[in-house]
């Protein structure tokens, strides 16, 4: 006899430890769609955040998983949920929740139906935009942390931000250095200041300016990865060659299915793998952990941002972030 499911939808809010600022704007909580899908006495759970780069909000996010729910309850599979829905958060709320429960029902883990043997993970530690003095605070305070990601970005122009990478660098030397600028810099700007960007042997710098403009990073000599530019596998086909780096993220990507399709399509395209996250609870790092595992840099710090995690969330050892236990998901 087949068991029907129950679809459950649920909108969050998870106060922050601190203001948590980008190019783009601040919050100062973690709101995430958390949904369940129930079968007999399994639950399967998965959690995404919307992002409003891409036009959604959680409005329009739970409307999208509300046009399957029938579907979904009926029996829909990950495979099937690939074509009713574009990439995107309420695809990946979805997906995962869908891995979650096929590994409970089948008496196994999300990490052996993906045919892998998870290990701990060292994750960067983000520095947010801020005053250049405020963020080599920031800054030293991390010290627990040998990657740090510094937000750039500001209003206030390349120059402001360049002071502000030089107090990171000051105050962090032993610290390995991204920049996330968000889309902030426009490239004649960037163009005019690379050789100082440069001096600070910053891995890449993450989609520095808009996606408009992208095509003239193939004329300056910095090391760049793509973030808003990249969503799937069928995003990877027109991106630039400068981009030696691309960071998937599950709530780009629309899940934990299609982020491994286009992680192993990145490694064939000779890009490097940056797996990221959004501030969310340890619900939306645990799936990530599974991508991570494909990965040449991981930025999944999101839940140290929270005033209080879920109950059983991942367990962080400083930098190091141990698998989840199968009562988080998986």
């Amino acid at each position: 006899m087949t068991i029907s499911r129950k679809l459950t939808i649920r909108a969050e809010s998870w106060p922050l430890k601190q203001r948590f600022s980008i190019a783009r704007g601040s919050k100062i909580s973690a709101d995430v769609l958390a949904v369940e899908l129930r079968c007999g006495d399994m639950v399967g759970r998965g959690e995404a955040v919307p992002y409003r780069r891409y036009g959604e909000s959680m409005e329009t996010v739970t409307a999208a998983v509300e046009t399957i729910q029938t579907a979904l309850e009926a029996g829909m599979d990950r495979t099937a949920l690939l074509d009713a829905l574009l990439p995107g958060a309420a695809r990946n709320a979805i997906d995962c929740a869908l891995w979650d429960l096929e590994a409970k029902q089948q008496n196994t883990t999300a990490a052996a139906l993906a045919a892998l043997q998870p290990k701990p993970i060292q994750t960067a530690f983000t520095i947010v935009i801020d005053d250049a003095d405020k963020m080599a605070a920031q800054a030293e305070k991390a010290q627990a942390y040998p990657l740090l990601k510094i937000k750039l970005g500001g209003r206030d122009g390349v120059m402001a931000d360049i002071t502000r990478l030089a107090a990171v660098a000051e105050a962090r030397p032993d610290a390995q250095l991204i920049v996330d600028s968000n889309e902030g810099w426009q490239i004649d700007e960037l163009a005019r200041y690379a050789d100082q960007l440069g001096r600070y042997g910053v891995i890449f710098f993450e989609q520095p300016v808009p996606q408009k403009q992208e095509a003239g990073l193939a004329d300056i000599d910095l090391p760049f990865c793509a973030d808003e530019s990249v969503h799937d596998r069928g995003s990877l086909s027109g991106l630039p060659r400068a981009y030696g780096w691309v960071n998937l993220k599950l709530d780009k990507t629309g899940g934990l299915t299609e982020a491994l399709a286009c992680a192993a399509a990145a490694k064939a395209d000779n890009r490097k793998i940056m797996v990221g996250c959004m501030v969310a609870t340890s619900l939306s790092m645990a799936p990530a952990i599974l991508l991570a595992q494909h990965a040449d840099m991981v930025d999944l710090d999101g839940p140290l941002w929270l005033a209080d995690d879920r109950a059983d969330g991942l367990r962080y050892d400083g930098a190091i972030v141990h698998p989840p236990k199968a009562e988080l998901w998986g």
